[in-house]
């Protein structure tokens, strides 16, 4: 808010943190498009109020000069405004190939296209686009196909080559007659240089897609992951990426119980006690967050306590931030996100909500309640529901 960031508004409901400046002419929106995302009116505003958040009203008591604006307009858009284009992948209308993306992010793109994620700008027909962004959407659409359930082993497990191996393939797919050993190097140059501000020790897409991708993804997509890195804690063991979107009770009892089932199998027969040990101490972790008991389940505080998740059951609706605590918790993951876990928000609850009179109005979120309240909760629900009718 202190920036006073300026964007084209399409119509999308907001709050009255943001303003809508609508041009009584449309001739005059590219004047006003300009002026409004220039430093000189974060300037004008600022001689008028000094506070992060300026009322609406000063936003438009600024001085706007039309006919010098319309000659910056000009200036820089002689064809007109241009339709909708990023190669950011972070934003929603990325079109989702890695050959275009931003440099630094290509891998990380390839990543998450392997695990089965796609972006908003390939599924929504509705999105204005420019012609180029629909161009890069369709050459994505011609790329493989991700992984079938999201779950994909670092290192080689049930049946699966490693992830390095199939990033590799998928990269050289992507980049065609350009796929060389030397752009493989690149881009990870370019992704340690972008996300991690220094070059790395051993640069080889294993230690890349081991040591760094998942900590990487983070700090791109604002410690909000989407894909998640799951660990044994060993350098040489289990871990494995899973795509959050799809990480269902299923997934999960997959992952505890035949991948890591599978790599428990292995080290046993090794005779590996040291792999075995730690791949087992996390399977014990993962069936305590599939159990859901304190202080591996989900709360969230804008839902009831017969609306609570048992076990490992997430709303996506709710947010990673509600829905990654048990892992968290479990210190499962190999990059620590336990900055994000507030046991506090912000600001009062209204009086409405389901947990005012338990919390005093405060927005809680450290709260644990067990299986058995949740179940009691649902059944008196379920019979006042029965008793309504």
């Amino acid at each position: 808010m202190s920036d006073l960031p300026a964007s084209l508004y399409c119509g999308a409901v907001y709050d009255n943190m943001a303003a809508v400046f609508l041009p009584r002419k449309e001739e005059w929106l590219l004047p006003i498009y300009c002026y409004l995302s220039s430093p000189e009116y974060k300037s004008d505003v600022r001689k008028l109020n000094q506070k992060m958040q300026v009322a609406n009203s000063t936003l438009a008591k600024v001085v706007f000069d039309l006919s010098k604006w319309k000659k910056v307009a000009e200036e820089n858009f002689p064809d007109g405004f241009p339709k909708p284009y990023t190669d950011d992948a972070s934003q929603w209308l990325f079109h989702g190939h890695p050959v275009d993306a931003s440099t630094g992010t290509s891998l990380h793109v390839a990543l998450a296209r392997l695990c089965g994620y796609r972006w908003p700008a390939e599924s929504d027909s509705n999105l204005l686009l420019s012609d180029s962004a629909h161009e890069w959407v369709t050459k994505a659409e011609e790329l493989p196909p991700g992984d079938n359930d999201g779950l994909l082993g670092v290192s080689p497990v049930a049946g699966e080559k490693s992830l390095a191996d199939r990033l590799r393939a998928y990269l050289a797919t992507a980049f065609g007659t350009d796929w060389s050993d030397a752009l493989e190097r690149r881009l990870i140059s370019e992704a340690d240089d972008f996300l991690d501000k220094k070059a790395a020790r051993d640069g080889s897409l294993e230690a890349w897609v081991r040591d760094r991708a998942f900590r990487q993804h983070c700090a791109l997509f604002g410690q909000r992951p989407f894909l998640w890195h799951i660990s044994d804690g060993l350098k040489d063991g289990f871990s494995v990426f899973v795509h959050y979107h799809r990480f269902d009770q299923a997934n999960l009892r997959k992952l505890t119980y035949t991948l890591l089932g599978d790599w428990l199998a292995r080290a046993k027969a090794e005779n590996n006690t040291l792999r075995y040990e730690k791949g087992r101490e996390l399977q014990q972790k993962l069936e305590k967050i599939l159990e859901g008991e304190k202080p591996y389940d989900i709360f969230v505080r804008w839902k009831s306590l017969a609306q609570q998740p048992l076990g490992w059951d997430p709303d996506l609706d709710d947010g990673v931030r509600q829905n990654i605590r048990p892992f968290i918790k479990a210190g499962v993951l190999t990059h620590d996100l336990s900055k994000i876990l507030k046991d506090k928000d912000r600001g009062k609850d209204v009086q409405s909500a389901p947990w005012y009179d338990v919390f005093k109005g405060e927005r809680r979120n450290d709260h644990h309640t067990t299986l058995a309240e949740k179940r009691g909760a649902r059944e008196a629900a379920a019979k006042q529901v029965e008793a309504a009718k």
